[in-house]
């Protein structure tokens, strides 16, 4: 298993959103969690997100899948790119298990490029944090200060900005990692055939939180508190919005926002909802039952967490868990339970034997299976 040897707290203090930073033989020795036949495999599927960037004669371009065919592309000037592959395999989900100790409802997915030499997407700007770690093969990589850039369209799909002068010009060879924090320019091209692997975090914008806000007003029939003006003044300016009846309007708004309970129950729908398709299988055949549990477990099988899979709680809301999009309701004597199902991606008999005495709760375990959310690892080898 590909182990990180980084001081995170240190990486935390030193770099996180500050600046990038290039981190030597810190996945090393790295071993590539999926094969570039395999990848390309996987950009044949409907549900999954993947591009082809290609550059010649001068001019980008970028299609958008499922691929069927690879069998035009020259030995140059091309990468492949598959978005939320944490999705989908499991040991690619693995790579995020070192960085854990960041937020889970900042991860976004796991992006693994396949490039052949001089295969790129061009210089571009990307709004998110990015760890980019080098599997096989080696990539150069530079990196610019983030001073206003301008951008452009170089082709539909493919955002590019200006040249810019780097800060960073690297090699990254395999288990080397490259940190870019939001607003930073960069350019990377693949000096042999490469893979990387990009374990995005996201950011939401004011834009976007505002408009899931509104959405989340009107599903849940909320905000109906109407203004009030019981102490107004007569005024000799009509035209005029005062101070204080903007600051009324202001603190009405606020009111909304300042329910602790009413915002978490938002935020949980909001940064629980996975932003590319999961890879939920279920059925019937498949039902877990309380009976079945224990001896899976006694047997040391153990039961893995659906990669890409948002499952968050709030100390606002101690009954309630949010997974998938989607509140959830604590049993009673479950929180502890709970919070251990947020925080894991691996539960064992270890992990769950304080709560298996209590058949509600086994019950509630089996609930989050039969909803595709865990899976048993002996069901993943077969």
């Amino acid at each position: 298993m590909n182990k990180l040897t980084v001081d995170l707290a240190a990486f935390m203090r030193d770099y996180w959103q500050k600046k990038p930073t290039v981190l030597r033989g810190a996945y090393a020795p790295f071993v590539d969690p999926i094969t570039p036949d395999e990848l390309a495999g996987l950009a044949t599927e409907e549900q999954v997100e993947s591009r082809l960037v290609t550059f010649a004669d001068g001019k980008w371009s970028a299609q958008h899948g499922p691929f069927e065919d690879y069998s035009q592309l020259g030995e140059s000037h091309w990468a492949l790119l598959v978005q939320a592959t944490d999705h989908w395999i499991k040991p690619v989900a693995d790579l995020i298990t070192p960085f854990r100790g960041l937020p889970n409802w900042r991860i976004d997915d796991v992006m693994i490029s396949y490039s052949v030499p001089g295969g790129g997407v061009g210089p571009h700007i990307d709004q998110y944090d990015v760890f980019i770690i080098q599997g096989s093969g080696s990539r150069r990589w530079r990196v610019g200060s983030n001073t206003p850039a301008e951008q452009f369209v170089a082709t539909p799909g493919l955002l590019h900005v200006n040249p810019f002068e780097p800060i960073i010009d690297v090699e990254l060879q395999p288990g080397d990692i490259l940190y870019i924090p939001p607003g930073f320019p960069h350019d990377g091209y693949a000096i042999t055939e490469a893979m990387s692997y990009s374990i995005g975090y996201r950011a939401p914008n004011q834009q976007d939180l505002f408009s899931s806000f509104a959405d989340f007003l009107l599903q849940e029939d909320a905000g109906q508190l109407r203004y009030a003006d019981p102490d107004r003044e007569l005024t000799n300016e009509p035209g005029l919005v005062s101070a204080k009846d903007v600051n009324d309007i202001r603190m009405l708004m606020q009111s909304l926002l300042q329910d602790e309970q009413f915002f978490s129950a938002w935020l949980g729908t909001q940064l629980s909802q996975a932003k590319h398709e999961l890879n939920i299988l279920t059925s019937d055949e498949w039902d877990l039952i309380p009976d079945e549990l224990i001896p899976a477990l006694e047997a040391e099988d153990e039961l893995y967490r659906l990669g890409g899979l948002r499952c968050l709680y709030f100390r606002a809301l101690p009954d309630v868990c949010f997974v998938n999009g989607e509140k959830m309701q604590i049993p009673e004597g479950g929180q502890e339970l709970a919070h251990l199902m947020c925080n894991s991606t691996v539960l064992t008999l270890e992990n769950l034997q304080p709560y298996l005495d209590n058949p509600v709760l086994v019950e509630w375990i089996c609930h989050w299976f039969n909803q595709g959310y865990w899976y048993l690892a002996s069901d993943a080898e077969e």
